[in-house]
């Protein structure tokens, strides 16, 4: 079968491909991406390739349909089934396979799922992507006979994730992988780990009963936050559908947001690797790149996007890198890639070499108050041409212009932010002051910039961090 294909034009995104089950994205659309990319695979010398998938319910059939493809290529597809998708990047690692496809909808809605990539140990995204819609176009295809065996990592990924973490046995913890994939390793990893563990919403269920799997969303927290303060715990840990994204909650309730936690992850790796790249996102705390020069590191802004950091952490050879939206990177006794679960390890780890309890270690911060992120509606066709046009209003202006990924406007008080959505039809705002004053003057100034853009103020509640 060697029939031309075109996708839909909505699902090659920038750092994977995603759709909406059964309107957008098709068994068919999997299956061409199997032909398309694991002849990209076999080309570059490639003999295998691993598959995993997550807890929805189309998973196993898009799973099944991208296998088919990647065997016609003559390829040796592992298929680890369902898991978290940094037991995917592990597994890529671990069974020395030519590359990996998750079939993931990682945070997103029920109804929708997608594929994460990678060629070698190596992210595929940007034009990458765009290069499978052109050859699923051509019909351009490798043919070879190939097959389909199952693998089990799932006790060697605990083993590894569990094997040089040093914890604390009188720790309490929360866990709440939501019913996402975490919960298929969470009961085998948990009796690993000393101390006492509580997990919740711990059944790998699609419909997500309970809450949506994203934890950069306050509300999907309320429930690890009762749970904490409730039995009295130490810290609380929430992923989101697919495992590479981690939200944290203190002893007192509290939501710490990654920022503030890459603050104690910085000031560990540090402490053992002196003088070293830590990077973080546009969108992170000015606090954070200054706690990291003030613990001996060279502070890095980046671009946001998984895939993005992940390509940086390797040009740079940083140890740790992170992003607002809770994908936090170890190279440091890891592999570079974004797990949850692993930095939920090191944050124990972290807090047992500090010996103060996380908010101790919060509220010792310089504060500051901002706004969450805010997300305002722009279209896919427009909104790179507004940030554009903002970044270049702004030539001549008080304050210094940031342009790596949209513009930071950076002044004596504080700095506010705007740049394009890669993944949705959306700017992304937010703005950070030294107090609430500071804060409604960076406001103002962002109003200003979306009005002469022609859009509307973005009225947002402001958050305090300290």
């Amino acid at each position: 079968m060697t029939d031309y294909h075109h996708f839909h034009p909505s699902i090659l995104r920038a750092y994977d491909i995603r759709g909406v089950y059964g309107d957008t994205l098709r068994d068919s659309d999997a299956y061409a991406i199997g032909r398309a990319f694991g002849s990209q695979i076999a080309e570059l010398g490639g003999k295998s390739i691993a598959v995993g998938w997550d807890g929805r319910a189309s998973s196993p059939a898009l799973s099944m349909a991208l296998s088919q493809g990647l065997a016609e290529c003559g390829l040796t597809v592992k298929q680890i089934g369902c898991g978290p998708t940094p037991m995917l990047y592990f597994a890529v690692h671990h069974l020395k396979a030519d590359g990996g496809i998750m079939v993931t909808g990682s945070h997103n809605p029920p109804d929708y799922n997608g594929f994460k990539l990678m060629a070698g140990i190596a992210a595929i995204f940007g034009e990458e992507i765009q290069s499978i819609g052109r050859r699923a176009a051509r019909a351009d295809y490798v043919t070879a006979h190939g097959h389909i065996e199952k693998i089990s990592v799932e006790t060697a990924y605990v083993d590894r994730l569990t094997r040089d973490v040093r914890l604390d046995d009188k720790m309490a913890c929360g866990w709440d992988p939501g019913n996402g994939a975490v919960a298929q390793i969470l009961e085998p990893l948990l009796e690993r780990i000393p101390g006492r563990n509580l997990p919740i919403n711990d059944i790998v269920d699609s419909s997500f009963p309970n809450h949506h799997p994203d934890p950069s969303d306050p509300k999907n927290l309320e429930q690890v936050q009762r749970l904490v303060r409730e039995k009295e715990l130490d810290i609380g840990f929430a992923f989101d559908g697919d495992g590479d994204r981690l939200g944290v909650i203190d002893r007192n309730g509290r939501i710490v947001w990654p920022d503030q936690l890459l603050v104690l992850l910085a000031r560990q790796v540090l402490g053992k690797l002196p003088g070293r790249t830590i990077i973080a996102d546009v969108k992170a705390s000015q606090t954070l790149f200054d706690e990291v020069a003030k613990a001996g590191g060279k502070p890095l802004m980046w671009k946001t996007g998984h895939s993005l950091v992940k390509a940086k952490m390797a040009e740079t050879k940083a140890p740790l890198a992170g992003e607002m939206s809770g994908h936090i990177f170890y190279a440091d006794r890891w592999y570079g890639f974004d797990d949850a679960i692993y930095a939920a390890l090191r944050s124990l780890e972290a807090l047992a070499e500090d010996g103060r309890p996380l908010h101790e270690i919060v509220d010792a911060l310089p504060v500051t108050v901002a706004t969450p992120e805010i997300r305002i509606d722009c279209g896919d066709d427009v909104k790179f041409e507004v940030v554009d046009a903002v970044g270049r209003s702004l030539h001549g202006s008080p304050g210094k212009v940031i342009d790596i990924d949209g513009v930071r406007v950076v002044g004596e008080d504080g700095w506010w932010l705007l740049r394009a959505s890669n993944t949705q039809p959306a700017l992304v705002a937010r703005c950070e002051g030294v107090d609430a004053a500071a804060l409604e003057r960076l406001q103002a100034q962002l109003d200003r910039a979306l009005s002469e853009a022609g859009l509307g103020s973005p009225a947002e509640p402001v958050r305090a961090t300290a």
